[in-house]
C-alpha cells in the first residue's frame, strides 16, 4: 500500500545571487551575495555600497552544489594572514592561492579564493582580482595590494592588512556587546512583567476579591494596569509588530534613516562616547596603514572616509580630502571639521612636522582602541547592578504591589 503525502523537504538555507555593477572608472565588475529572497540580495548591495546593474539569482549546478556559511569579514583577515606568511616563506603566489583555497574551512571561502586564483593564472594583477569581489575586498584592500605590488612588498602589506582587518573586526564586536547587552537585558525584563501582567497577578485579583475592602492605591493601579493588558493586549501587538516592521525595513531600504540613526547614536549618553572613539581609532589605523603603504595623500582619505563606520565622519573625512587637494595642510584640514578630539589634531601635527605621520596615527589608533575596551569592560562591570537593581525595583515593585493588601490585613487582625 502506497504512502500518502510527500515528503517533507529539508529547510533551505540562502539562496546565491549573481549582480554586475558599474564602477566610477566605467568598468563592468560582477559578484555573488547570499540572502534568502532577490529584495534581500538589493538590500543587502546597497548596504555594501555597491547599487548594481542588475542582481539574478545563479541557477543551481546540475548535480547540486555543497552549502556552507557565508564569508565573513574575519574570513578574509585569516585569508590576508595566511596568504602573507606563505608569501614571506617563498612559497609562489599561485600556489599559495591553491594552498589557502584548498585549506578554507568555508565552501564559499574556498570557492572564492580559487577564483581568484584562475585569475592570476591568466595574468590579471592581483589588485585587479580582488576588485572583480567587492563584496570582499573593499578599495582599501585593493589600494593597499597595488600598493605593495608595486613597491615589491606584497606579503608585508598583507600582513599589515590582516592586523588592520583584526583590530578593526576587534571594535566592532566590542560595540556590538556594549550595546546589545542592555538591549537584550531590557528585552528579558519586559517580557517578565507581561507575564507577571497576564498571569500571576489575576491570580492575586481574584484572592483580593474576598477582602471586600479596598485596595491601597499603589496595587489597584497594577490590577488595573493588569486589565488594561488582558484586555487590550492586541492593541500593543497591532501597534509594535508594524512598527517594528517598518523600522527594520527603513534601516535595511532607506539610507536617509540610517544616516540619521548614526548621527542620532554618536549623542547617546556613554555609548555615543565610545562610537567617537572607535570611529576615530579606525580613522588612525586604517590611514596610518594606508601611509606606511605609500598610497597619496588624498587617494588615501578617499578609502579611509568608507572605513570610519559612521556617515557623520565619512562626511567629515570627504571634507577633509576635498580641502587636501587644493593644498590645505592635514591637520588643518582635521581641525576644520570639528570631529576630532585636539589630541587627535596635535599627534598629527607632530607626525607631519616629524614626517612620521603612520607612526603617529599608529599610536592615536593604540591609545583609542584601548580606550574603547576600557569603557566597554567597564560598562559591563557597571551595568550589571544597575541592570538588576532596574529589574528589582520593576519585579519587586509588583510583588510589594500584590502583597499590600495582605500586609494590611494583618495589620487590622
Amino acid at each position: 500500500m502506497a504512502v500518502k503525502g510527500a515528503v517533507k523537504k529539508k529547510k533551505k538555507g540562502p539562496d546565491t545571487f549573481l549582480w554586475v555593477m558599474i564602477d566610477k572608472k566605467g568598468r563592468k565588475r560582477k559578484g555573488e551575495t547570499q540572502a534568502n529572497s532577490l529584495q534581500e540580495a538589493k538590500a543587502e548591495l546597497r548596504k555594501q555600497g555597491i547599487v548594481p546593474k542588475s542582481v539574478k539569482k545563479k541557477p543551481a549546478p546540475l548535480l547540486g552544489g555543497v552549502g556552507g556559511k557565508p564569508v565573513e569579514p574575519q574570513d578574509i583577515a585569516i585569508f590576508a594572514r595566511q596568504l602573507a606568511t606563505m608569501m614571506s616563506s617563498g612559497v609562489p603566489m599561485v600556489q599559495a592561492f591553491e594552498l589557502v583555497g584548498n585549506g578554507a574551512d568555508k565552501p564559499a571561502m574556498g570557492k572564492l579564493i580559487m577564483g581568484i586564483k584562475d585569475d592570476l593564472e591568466s595574468g590579471t594583477a592581483l589588485a585587479d582580482c580582488l576588485a572583480k569581489q567587492p563584496l570582499y575586498f573593499d578599495d582599501l584592500f585593493c589600494n593597499l595590494v597595488r600598493a605593495g605590488e608595486a613597491a615589491g612588498v606584497l606579503e608585508d602589506l598583507l600582513d599589515k592588512i590582516a592586523t588592520y582587518k583584526e583590530k578593526s573586526e576587534a571594535i566592532k564586536k566590542k560595540i556590538k556587546k556594549a550595546l546589545s547587552y542592555p538591549i537584550s537585558i531590557m528585552v528579558i525584563a519586559a517580557v517578565v512583567m507581561v507575564i507577571l501582567m497576564l498571569f500571576v497577578i489575576p491570580e492575586f485579583e481574584s484572592l483580593f476579591d474576598g477582602f471586600g475592602a479596598d485596595l491601597p492605591a499603589f496595587t489597584q493601579m497594577v490590577v488595573d494596569w493588569s486589565r488594561w493588558l488582558q484586555a487590550y493586549w492586541w492593541v500593543l501587538v497591532a501597534i509594535l509588530v508594524p512598527l517594528g516592521v517598518t523600522l527594520s525595513q527603513l534601516n535595511r531600504r532607506s539610507k536617509a534613516f540610517q544616516n540619521g540613526k548614526e548621527r542620532m547614536m554618536l549623542y547617546l549618553p556613554i555609548f555615543g562616547e565610545i562610537l567617537n572613539k572607535a570611529a576615530v581609532a579606525r580613522f588612525a589605523r586604517t590611514l596610518s596603514t594606508m601611509f606606511a603603504a605609500g598610497v597619496p595623500m588624498v587617494d588615501a582619505l578617499e578609502s579611509v572616509a568608507g572605513a570610519t563606520g559612521n556617515v557623520a565622519y565619512v562626511e567629515a573625512v570627504m571634507d577633509m580630502r576635498e580641502e587636501v587637494a587644493t593644498g590645505t595642510s592635514l591637520t588643518q584640514a582635521m581641525k576644520n571639521t570639528d570631529m576630532f578630539p585636539p589630541m587627535v589634531v596635535q599627534m598629527l601635527q607632530i607626525g607631519e612636522e616629524s614626517g612620521a605621520i603612520d607612526a603617529m596615527l599608529s599610536k592615536v589608533a593604540d591609545f583609542y582602541e584601548d580606550e574603547v575596551d576600557n569603557m566597554v569592560d567597564s560598562l559591563s562591570s557597571l551595568m550589571e547592578p544597575a541592570i538588576m537593581a532596574i529589574l528589582g525595583v520593576l519585579v519587586g515593585g509588583m510583588v510589594v504591589a500584590m502583597y499590600l493588601p495582605i500586609f494590611q490585613m494583618g495589620a487590622v487582625i
